[in-house]
């Protein structure tokens, strides 16, 4: 199955074991998904930006899941389901031109946004919730232009450098077992040594996960505990409401991506590994826009007007 020529400009993917009897229910599982996560996110960025009353920074800083959500599965689900339906032996794609690199970036920044994007907006909680008064002086447009440049900076830089350490390697294997590109797929390629990428890549990950987790946890500790100091049951209720949609998205976003971490230690689970890894672009892209959606009274009263003006339409 690998061919030991080097630097080959093509390389083989794995793709998922499906029989020729589940192929096409798994083909429209993941087609239907697909088409969900691009509607659902697609209509709630454009909700945010026609909707004035939606202009606020929770919302603007929530965009950016949807369009991590948007970019992450665009490039990777059509490559996917064209797969599916050919034989393993076909499953071929090009290393630099667009395809297998650019996909591999992607699929990182569309994991490391994930948790970026929701410690900035874990700030956001913290400053309306703590500091009610000064929310809008700290929260300005400004500050929320620097957060989400900060959050999809830092993504672009640390995957940047990631990605950069393995295309430098040579390669003499073409055969990725997984589904589709990703880094730790690529520099397996290579025969070579990979011990700077993975210290890379065990670093940027501890580093990762340790400001993401610190982050959360001082978060809701310092909101828990003005919660509980304080008599406002308006801001307590409307904290409740707010965190628990925001831990709510966190939690999908950290278990997802801790299955593929711990399935990674087991080769034998090579298939499981496979199916988590798309379940982690899959799950959050479907959970985010309904779990806010629910939770939202601005979004849910967006959506009663414009469901109301549609039925009173026909009846003119």
């Amino acid at each position: 199955m690998e061919n030991f020529t080097f630097n080959s400009f093509t390389v083989q993917l794995e793709g998922l074991k499906v029989s020729k009897y589940s192929m096409y229910p798994v083909f429209l599982f993941f087609f239907f998904s697909y088409l969900f996560i691009m509607i659902t996110n697609v209509g709630i960025v454009v909700l945010i930006f026609i909707d004035k009353s939606l202009h606020q920074p929770m919302y603007l800083l929530f965009c950016n899941l949807p369009v991590n959500d948007i970019v992450g599965n665009s490039i990777m689900m059509p490559r996917l389901l064209s797969d599916i339906l050919q034989p393993p032996t076909e499953h071929f794609i090009s290393y630099y031109c667009i395809e297998c690199v650019v996909q591999a970036f992607t699929s990182h920044i569309f994991g490391t946004c994930c948790h970026t994007v929701l410690m900035i907006m874990a700030f956001d909680r913290y400053v309306a919730i703590c500091n009610p008064l000064r929310y809008a002086a700290i929260m300005t447009n400004k500050m929320v232009i620097k957060l989400t440049v900060s959050a999809w900076g830092v993504a672009l830089v640390l995957i940047g450098i990631l990605l950069g350490l393995t295309i430098r390697l040579n390669r003499c294997r073409t055969l990725i077992s997984n589904p589709f590109c990703d880094n730790a797929s690529l520099f397996k390629l290579s025969c070579e040594s990979v011990f700077i990428n993975n210290a890379y890549g065990l670093t940027f990950t501890v580093v990762l996960l340790t400001s993401s987790i610190g982050s959360m946890v001082l978060t809701y500790t310092k909101i828990t505990v003005v919660c509980l100091t304080s008599k406002n049951k308006s801001l307590n209720s409307k904290a409740l409401k707010t965190c628990s949609t925001h831990l709510s998205v966190y939690l999908v976003v950290f278990l997802c991506g801790m299955l593929i971490i711990m399935l990674h230690r087991f080769p034998q689970y090579s298939d499981y590994r496979k199916v988590a890894a798309i379940v982690f672009h899959i799950i959050p892209g479907c959970l985010n826009p309904v779990i806010y959606g629910v939770q939202s009274k601005e979004i849910r009263k967006f959506l009663s007007r414009f469901f109301q003006t549609r039925k009173v339409l026909p009846s003119l």
